[in-house]
């Protein structure tokens, strides 16, 4: 279905006045507690076809945003970057109790190209700094938000194919600790799980860093998924990126029976030397189609934790 040409840039409006009482109508969620909770937002495109609705949605874009999403190679991609941004400005939104317009966020990237909130320096309607992080395939977009504390998420199909056998992407990509972790694995279904599994948790960490792949390459940095002691990381000591580091936990969690989804955020217990690392990360997880209905899943068959 094509998407509706760019309009010039909406007024933005009050929610709850003539004309702007359709952003009253998105579901405040309970305020994060603290820096150790994730609250992820998710929806399917595929259940998306509404025109009226995708025009909606591209609405809430800047001019910029959307000149992007048209730029797209085909509806699927535009329909998906659309989405996306609605997804990251809708989710912002819930979380100053609808007092900023999904509209009126900016956003600046940190040098390494990581999308931030641009605050305004006089802006006091922000008690706590929000930081989110949005990952998407073509089946599932979803979008990690977090109370004073940089996120990274990942979400990865279950089934995604390899050009390549998992052994020799692992060979390229991931430490010898891995590749060993992977290579004592008999089953090759099993073997490509495990696989995407560790993908899913180094892309989690790399964009918590908000670095990107090449201020944190892979094979510097192991991750091992243990039944007894959930997920660790360990870096390389040879390694000479000083950015990475261990101070980092993790939620590993099949999403929707269909995707593997992992978030990141940093260890408060290990940073302030207060604790053994072993804090929990609390995670609530909501499926959306923004602005028609929203569902709490977390404890549902759609969210079944791992680590």
């Amino acid at each position: 279905m094509p998407l509706p040409p760019p309009q010039p840039p909406p007024t933005p409006r009050t929610p709850g006045v003539a004309g702007g009482r359709l952003f009253a109508s998105l579901q405040l969620p309970p305020p994060l507690q603290s820096r150790s909770e994730v609250h992820v937002w998710y929806l399917l495109p595929d259940e998306l076809n509404d025109a009226s609705q995708l025009k909606m949605y591209m609405e809430l874009l800047s001019p910029s945003e959307r000149k992007t999403a048209l730029s797209m190679n085909g509806e699927k991609l535009q329909k998906g970057a659309v989405l996306s941004r609605a997804l990251v400005r809708t989710t912002l939104s819930r979380y100053t109790e609808c007092k900023i317009d999904p509209r009126s966020f900016e956003f600046k990237k940190n040098k390494f190209g990581k999308p931030e909130i641009l605050w305004q320096s006089d802006d006091v309607r922000m008690e706590c700094p929000l930081h989110f992080n949005i990952s998407h395939t073509s089946s599932l977009i979803a979008c990690g938000i977090t109370m004073g504390t940089p996120i990274g998420i990942d979400i990865e199909e279950k089934k995604r194919k390899t050009a390549k056998s998992i052994l020799s992407l692992a060979r390229r990509y991931f430490t010898p600790p891995e590749v060993d972790y992977l290579a004592k694995i008999p089953d090759p279904e099993a073997q490509q799980k495990e696989f995407i599994k560790l993908w899913t948790l180094k892309e989690a960490y790399v964009k918590a860093l908000g670095r990107g792949f090449s201020g944190a390459p892979f094979n510097k940095f192991s991750i091992m998924l243990a039944a007894k002691n959930g997920i660790r990381i360990s870096v390389d000591s040879n390694s000479s990126c000083d950015s990475l580091s261990e101070n980092w936990q993790f939620a590993l969690a099949e999403l929707n029976s269909s995707h593997y989804m992992a978030a990141c955020i940093e260890d408060d217990s290990r940073t302030s030397g207060s604790g053994n690392g072993q804090l929990s990360l609390g995670l609530k997880v909501w499926k959306t189609i923004p602005f028609v209905e929203d569902t709490l899943v977390s404890g549902t068959e759609a969210v079944k934790l791992i680590c």
